[in-house]
């Protein structure tokens, strides 16, 4: 499989990243196992979570996901051939959130020992923390990396007007830089990363790698009335994209799949890896069919009038 480079870092990925939101949440810890297994074996080696996930599922307190993919790397022996991104910054409970150098070096601990692992690849402000001066921020980084605690850092959910603050101070200062930005885009949720993220990603060499890749599932064209939320995980995110001009966009990946004997999903991920800027889509699976399209999905190639047809069925 074809890897691409994250950033101006040495880390050489596939063109899309697995989201382990999943683990411990729609996905128990034997499933996890075997999902795991298979995108290692499908050459599928960089897995991003955080160390939140999944504290939102009844019963959770946050770090499940980091926990399952630890005893995974551990039961299998396989940490030098898997790339590991997970993230820190995302409110755990009270007075545990947040950039400050405190917390930052409590929090990846707990991370490391989750993940059974001496090293992350890529560790991620998973939020802004405006109330911790960057050069805090920085600082601590600096001193992990240092340390051989983490390799390279990233960001998301910054303002385009922080991360580019953010990117200036590292360089001005001589701290090691963000490599990886992560922003919500996706063929419907353009706008955002289209017209404030991407040219200053590119400009400054940014590896992006997107979550919400399709769309909560949008986007594979198995929600197409609210009767289809029923019972869902997912169902309370995906109702805002019920919409005509989403309707719109479903209309045009089927035509476009049809015309190549494919699936909205393999579609909606081959559009985002012709996407200028994009380094890889975060996308999940729950089930080895679900792992097979997003493969199946980075290996199609579509043609300009498809991409055309795509476009101009989500134009905002």
């Amino acid at each position: 499989m074809n890897k691409r480079r994250l950033g101006n870092s040495d880390l050489k990925v596939p063109p899309i990243v697995f989201g382990g939101n999943v683990f411990g949440w729609t996905v128990d810890e034997a499933a996890s196992f075997n999902l795991l297994d298979a995108l290692v074996d499908a050459g599928l080696n960089f897995i991003d979570t955080a160390d939140v996930y999944a504290n939102w599922a009844p019963g959770n307190q946050g770090g499940e996901s980091e926990t399952i993919i630890g005893k995974w790397l551990k039961s299998r022996g396989n940490r030098d051939k898997v790339v590991i991104a997970t993230k820190v910054g995302w409110e755990m409970g009270p007075g545990r959130k947040g950039l400050s150098k405190a917390y930052i070096l409590s929090a990846v601990e707990d991370s490391l020992r989750r993940l059974q692992t001496d090293v992350i690849d890529l560790y991620q402000s998973h939020a802004d923390d405006p109330e911790t001066p960057m050069e805090e921020t920085f600082e601590t980084y600096a001193e992990l990396i240092k340390q051989g605690k983490v390799r390279f850092i990233g960001a998301s959910n910054f303002s385009a007007a922080r991360l580019s603050e953010a990117m200036d101070l590292s360089r001005e200062q001589g701290y090691p830089p963000y490599q990886s930005f992560q922003p919500l885009y996706n063929l419907y949720d353009r706008e955002g990363f289209e017209t404030e993220f991407k040219e200053l990603c590119m400009k400054e060499g940014l590896g992006v790698i997107t979550y919400f890749s399709l769309a909560n599932g949008f986007l594979t064209g198995k929600y197409r009335s609210k009767e289809d939320l029923t019972d869902r995980a997912r169902g309370g995110f995906v109702e805002t994209y019920l919409t005509d001009r989403g309707f719109r966009i479903l209309k045009a990946l089927d035509e476009v799949a049809g015309g190549l004997a494919s699936t909205p999903a393999k579609v909606s991920i081959a559009w985002m890896l012709k996407s200028p800027g994009v380094t890889a889509p975060i996308v999940s699976a729950t089930s080895q069919k679900q792992l097979n399209d997003l493969i199946e999905g980075s290996k199609l190639d579509l043609d300009r009038s498809a991409i055309e047809m795509l476009n101009t069925a989500s134009n905002y």
